[in-house]
């Protein structure tokens, strides 16, 4: 079985066979499913209303828990994204009324970003739908072969110095 990398990497090999372009299947295809994961995301999102900059904004505050807030340096470090960034999503979700932003009671200073009601209603109808889309497209293998595929992108990011930053 071939797909459209392979012949790539067959038209370099006859071109330039001085190099070694072997990285190239790896990254080509990482690149190939990317837009393929984003492309099936985004229309995942947009039948709930979303796009996945908010639906990543929605699910960091769900998953830390009640009372679902965050402080938006914590939302940065989550979705990897610039101050500006995070402040576009965050004033988009708040004009849609799924998120609030007040003054910590802690420190007047600092704002804390909350997940209303209707922001984890959102979150929470959208969320079967998004679990769905990834089932559909991972199909194609099986548990086994999931779960290497997992733990060879695992070492991968964390060679890379992707580890994790707990909010």
């Amino acid at each position: 079985m071939e797909d459209a990398v392979d012949l790539i990497l067959e038209q370099w090999a006859r071109e330039r066979p001085d190099l070694d372009c072997s990285p190239m299947g790896v990254i080509g295809r990482i690149t190939q499913l990317q837009r393929e994961v984003h492309l099936a995301q985004r229309a995942t999102f947009a039948r709930h209303g979303l796009d996945a900059p908010a639906f990543d904004v929605l699910a960091a505050l769900r998953r830390a828990g009640e009372p679902y807030q965050l402080t938006p340096s914590a939302l940065m470090r989550t979705a990897l994204v610039t101050s500006g960034a995070i402040t576009q999503r965050l004033d988009r979700l708040e004009e849609k009324g799924l998120i609030t932003r007040t003054r910590s009671e802690a420190d007047g200073r600092a704002v804390v970003v909350t997940l209303t009601p209707a922001g984890r209603a959102a979150l929470d109808a959208a969320l079967p739908d998004h679990l769905e889309t990834e089932r559909g497209l991972l199909a194609g293998l099986s548990p086994a072969e999931l779960a290497q595929l997992s733990g060879l992108l695992r070492r991968f990011l964390v060679t890379l110095g992707r580890l994790p930053q707990r909010p």
